[in-house]
């Protein structure tokens, strides 16, 4: 299984959530899509630590004390292992956004996020990251077509 982190950086004062349009990088299972920041572990980190580094490493941003709101496991998701996703969000950072290798940096308007093109189990989680619990969920996926998902909330 492949531990990893997303991170959803928002701006509270302006509404907005950083997302990374994935359009850079060769071979990327997420090409054309719209993620939040993060990635893999690297050897001994904590949740906390891999996201405060993809974050930085992806944007340019240093974010404090980041929010860990649930986690999903993601069978074969890229055919070849289980992934399981630490999901976070930070409202608190510094710093100024870099050119991205893995794509192009965005500040999106909240209330346009559905419209972007994302994975379909992340307009379902999304909406939960508006809501004060925790999740453990499980998101499957066929040949990159979204199937169906369960949940448990805490």
């Amino acid at each position: 299984m492949q531990p990893a982190t997303l991170c959803y950086v928002t701006d509270n004062l302006t509404g907005r959530t950083l997302m990374l349009h994935r359009v850079k990088k060769e071979n990327d299972v997420h090409e054309g899509k719209w993620n939040g920041l993060g990635g893999k572990f690297e050897r001994g980190e904590s949740p906390e630590e891999c996201a405060i580094r993809e974050v930085k490493e992806e944007s340019g941003l240093t974010i404090s004390k980041p929010k860990m709101r649930g986690f999903i496991t993601f069978p074969l998701f890229d055919g070849k292992k289980d992934w399981l996703v630490f999901v976070f969000t930070a409202d608190k950072f510094t710093g100024e956004l870099i050119d991205s290798p893995e794509g192009n940096l965005v500040w999106v308007p909240n209330e346009s996020l559905p419209e972007l093109n994302l994975w379909g189990g992340d307009k379902i989680f999304l909406e939960w990251l508006k809501q004060d619990k925790f999740f453990s969920a499980k998101f499957v996926y066929e040949n990159g077509i979204f199937k169906n998902y369960s949940v448990n909330f805490y």
